[in-house]
C-alpha cells in the first residue's frame, strides 16, 4: 500500500531539515555552473559546510548546452587533468585541446560535489547580500518562481563566512551589492576572445569586496574580461583556484 501522505511528509520533512542545516553556513555559492560546482566540490571535502542556490531548474549554468547546443564542451590541456579527477572521459581532439561530454561532465562533478557534502538547492535565487560593517556575513534568499511573479513576498536570510558569486555573465551578487552600497566593481564582460578569456578567469578569481569572492563567468564580468565560448576549462580551473583561496584564508 502507497499512502501520498506519507510521500508528502518524507518530502517536506527531508527538506525543511536540510534547508535549516545551512541557516549558517561556513560558504555559500550563488550559481551552479562548472566553476560554482567545481568550488563546492573542493570546500566540501575539506570539511567546510557548502550551501549552493541555483535559481534554476537544472544545475550546469551554459555547461550542458556545450556550444549552440551541440553538447560537447573542450577544455585546454591545464584543465584536462580536472575531467580526469572527477572521472570524465575525454579524448584528444588536436594538440591541447581534449573534447568531454557537456552532460557526463555536468553530472560527474554535480555528483561528486553532494558526494562530498555540499548542500544544493536549485528553484532558489540569492537576491540581496547580508553586509555588516563593510563585510559581506550572508545571503538573502527567496524562491525563484516569487521574484519572477514579482510577488510581494518577504525572503529569508542564510549566514556565511564567506559568499561565492558564481551567478556567471550578469554577476548578480556583486551586481547588487553595488546597487546597495555604491561601490563601482564592475567593468562589464567584453567581446570573444577565448585566449585571452581563458587566462584572465583565472588570474582574477579573487576577492572583490570583504568576504566576497568571484569565479566563472562573473570574474570576466566584473574585471572586463572578453567571453570566450564552449571551452570550459578556465571555469573548473576557476572554481578550484576561488576555493583554494578560501582554504587558505581559513587555515
Amino acid at each position: 500500500m502507497i499512502e501520498e501522505k506519507i510521500i508528502t511528509r518524507a518530502i517536506v520533512t527531508e527538506y525543511l531539515q536540510r534547508l535549516e542545516r545551512v541557516v549558517s553556513s561556513d560558504v555559500v555559492i550563488a550559481g551552479a555552473g562548472p566553476s560554482g560546482l567545481v568550488a563546492a566540490y573542493f570546500l566540501a571535502r575539506k570539511g567546510l559546510k557548502v550551501t549552493l542556490f541555483e535559481r534554476e531548474l537544472k544545475l550546469g549554468g551554459g555547461m550542458p548546452g556545450g556550444g549552440m547546443m551541440f553538447n560537447q564542451i573542450v577544455v585546454q590541456k591545464e584543465a584536462k587533468e580536472l575531467l580526469d579527477h572527477f572521472q570524465i572521459r575525454s579524448r584528444e581532439f588536436r594538440e591541447g585541446y581534449y573534447l568531454a561530454s557537456a552532460l557526463e561532465a555536468t553530472a560527474a562533478i554535480t555528483l561528486r560535489a553532494i558526494q562530498a557534502g555540499a548542500e544544493i538547492f536549485n528553484n532558489i535565487t540569492v537576491e540581496d547580500l547580508k553586509v555588516i560593517e563593510d563585510k559581506v556575513c550572508g545571503v538573502v534568499i527567496n524562491w525563484t518562481p516569487v521574484e519572477r511573479a514579482g510577488l510581494h513576498i518577504d525572503p529569508l536570510t542564510i549566514d556565511a563566512r564567506f559568499v561565492i558569486d558564481a551567478t556567471g555573465h550578469p554577476a548578480e551578487v556583486v551586481r547588487k551589492l553595488e546597487s546597495k552600497t555604491n561601490q563601482k566593481i564592475l567593468k562589464g564582460e567584453g567581446p570573444m576572445w577565448a585566449e585571452v578569456g581563458e587566462r584572465l578567469i583565472v588570474e582574477n578569481t579573487r576577492e572583490v569586496y570583504p568576504n566576497l569572492y568571484v569565479c566563472g563567468m562573473a570574474v570576466n564580468a566584473v574585471f572586463g574580461g572578453p567571453r570566450m565560448g564552449p571551452i570550459f576549462g578556465g571555469m573548473l580551473l576557476s572554481g578550484k583556484k576561488v576555493a583554494d583561496l578560501i582554504i587558505t584564508k581559513i587555515w
